[in-house]
């Protein structure tokens, strides 16, 4: 029997990439209930291979005793374009279907600083405009209470 493929999901931090593995179903049964693969083999392993531009990179193999994990793939170039496969496999058991390649591109400590840039300039924008037209208030340009002198009528 053929393990896999397993569910995968990748979501970008900052030079990294955060890997969410569901392995994936059995079809054994025991007392009509359906077992997990945990069930079955008790700890199984993985492998996560990374594809980058310069080609694929095996990462240490890894060992699970649950049935939805993640990892995370650190020290990654910010803004590069990064794709995932993840393989499993037991120790009695090394047939196995790898996941579909996930693909994204990590952040970059611009994109992140970019956001705070933006709220702290719409702020300072902001409180810029109030006390120009509180200054304008105050001198009488607008808002005026007083009745203009007959003169400029």
């Amino acid at each position: 029997a053929f393990l896999g493929p397993p569910e995968v999901t990748i979501s970008s931090c900052l030079n990294c990439i955060n890997v969410t593995i569901k392995l994936p179903t059995s079809h054994f049964r025991e007392n009509e209930k359906l077992l997990s693969l945990i069930d079955i083999y008790e700890e199984l392993d993985y492998d996560i291979t990374l594809r980058t531009l310069d080609g694929e990179h095996k990462r240490p193999r890894e060992k699970t005793t649950e049935e939805i994990f993640n990892t995370v793939i650190e020290e990654l170039y910010p803004n590069r374009n990064y794709c995932v496969s993840v393989t499993i496999t037991a120790s009695i058991n090394k047939h196995s279907i790898p996941s579909a390649w996930k693909c994204m591109t990590t952040d970059s400590v611009a994109q992140q600083d970019y956001h705070i840039v933006t709220i702290t300039g719409a702020v300072c924008f902001s409180l810029v405009v109030a006390a120009a037209l509180k200054c304008m208030h105050a001198g009488g340009y607008i808002l005026q209470k007083k009745p203009l002198p007959r003169i400029l009528v």
